[in-house]
């Protein structure tokens, strides 16, 4: 099963890349997964929070293959334990499924149409983060969950 992070904007912080291009190497041997930088719409010479959200989730949907899963990340989603977020994959994995996306949005979050595509609806928490901080956060999650899915020493309760 692959992986993707759909996430709307690049990492400018050099910790955060570096933190992001660490757990990349690390999930090739479980879920081989890549990012896709999806262009923030721009926030200079008009236009509303709801125009430019619409406008990140068509870069978003556009990341989803044939046959793929759509999971939001969105402070208003369940907040799962690393053990369920690792059974869930494992699940995905279970059943075939090709290609996860995972979407993060930008500074406004996500448009509607992302969360109502959505398999599923997941937070990191009520607070609000950067997305450069959430992408770091879920793609070391991803490599948890492959640790917890192979039984190795990395998870510890």
């Amino acid at each position: 099963m692959k992986i993707v992070v759909a996430a709307v904007g690049k990492v400018k912080a050099g910790h955060f890349e570096a933190g992001c291009q660490d757990y990349l190497g690390r999930l090739a041997h479980s879920f081989p997964t890549r990012v896709v930088e999806v262009k923030d719409a721009p926030r200079t010479g008009g236009g509303t929070p709801e125009r430019w959200k619409a406008l990140e989730a068509a870069g978003i949907l556009a990341a989803i293959p044939p046959g793929g899963r759509l999971v939001a990340l969105d402070e208003r989603g369940t907040n799962p334990t690393s053990v369920a977020f690792a059974e869930y994959l494992g699940k995905l994995r279970d059943q075939s499924v090709p290609t996860v996306v995972f979407a993060i949005g930008g500074p406004d979050g996500l448009d509607e149409s992302v969360r109502q595509r959505a398999d599923r609806v997941i937070s990191f928490g009520a607070m609000t983060m950067p997305h450069e901080l959430v992408r770091l956060v879920l793609l070391e999650q991803l490599y948890r969950a492959g640790t917890i899915l192979a039984g190795t020493p990395y998870h510890r309760v």
